[in-house]
């Protein structure tokens, strides 16, 4: 690498764990150009600083390589991959069962911009026009499911969505998924149970003064704390929602890779 780094390149002992996943093809393919390691680094360099695509630094690949690998990348389904092995690595190494048997789901609504205003929708309660991201993790915060709506559309008519996919990922470990009021009613609650799930509601006191922390919601109120330190996804400024989604993967998959390098050397 003939350049000065930026702070979101990706270290030595992060590249060898994500290395395998993103070589869709040999690394002596005749048609590569640039190094992948380089065009990785412009798609978490875009992430971060929440620039267009245009925008790309010079001394990186060009705008137009790392769009199109990223692409690749997302249809292909690596950065899901990503999640799922970083989450089975990090609770084995934190003493926990492989798979959870408990799952948080909420949302969170995001402005649209120019881009993604087609399919964006206006959302009564935030009082903002956007999309709406749908996630489950689990007990640790770590993402196990994700699902972009238009910003009109319930929390509740998520569920089964929500539950098939957690489901699938966890071998149909999870039992029980706590949500807030918004999750209430009987649908929802069939739906989940036609997963295997029991919906548990956590509700706020009657007497409400001032913040309340709730039991277990507050744990994916953090996952989206820590999704919201990457400027690409403080709004919608995908034209595609397959693009938000693959990219909010990425952004877990690069706070849990921080994780698991961290815990590692620590173990080591």
């Amino acid at each position: 690498m003939n350049r000065k780094g930026y702070p979101s390149d990706v270290t030595d002992e992060e590249w060898a764990f994500v290395a395998p996943y993103l070589t869709l093809m040999t690394e002596e393919a005749p048609q590569r150009v640039y190094s992948l390691r380089e065009v990785f680094n412009g798609l978490r360099w875009i992430i971060r600083a929440g620039a267009p695509w245009r925008f790309m630094p010079s001394d990186l690949p060009p705008w137009e390589m790392v769009y199109q690998q990223s692409q690749r990348w997302i249809k292909a389904g690596v950065f899901e991959h990503m999640v799922h092995d970083l989450r089975v690595l990090l609770r084995l190494a934190k003493g926990r069962q492989a798979q959870p048997t408990a799952t948080i789901f909420d949302s969170r609504t995001l402005q649209s911009s120019p881009e993604s205003g087609l399919r964006a929708d206006y959302d009564g309660a935030k009082r903002k026009k956007g999309s709406k991201t749908h996630i489950a993790v689990d007990t640790l915060g770590y993402l196990l499911a994700l699902y972009i709506t238009p910003a009109n559309e319930q929390d509740r008519a998520q569920v089964q969505e929500l539950a098939q996919q957690v489901q699938a990922v966890t071998d149909q470990s999870v039992e029980v998924a706590f949500v807030d009021q918004g999750y209430t009613g009987e649908e929802p609650a069939q739906a989940a149970q036609a997963e295997g799930l029991r919906l548990e509601v956590i509700k706020l006191p009657e007497a409400k003064k001032g913040f309340i922390l709730l039991p277990r919601r507050w744990v994916v109120e953090r996952s989206f704390a820590w999704a919201a330190r990457f400027r690409r996804l403080a709004r919608d400024y995908e034209r595609l929602p397959e693009t938000l989604e693959g990219l909010t993967f990425l952004a877990f998959a690069i706070l849990m890779l921080k994780n698991f390098v961290q815990v590692m050397a620590y173990l080591l």
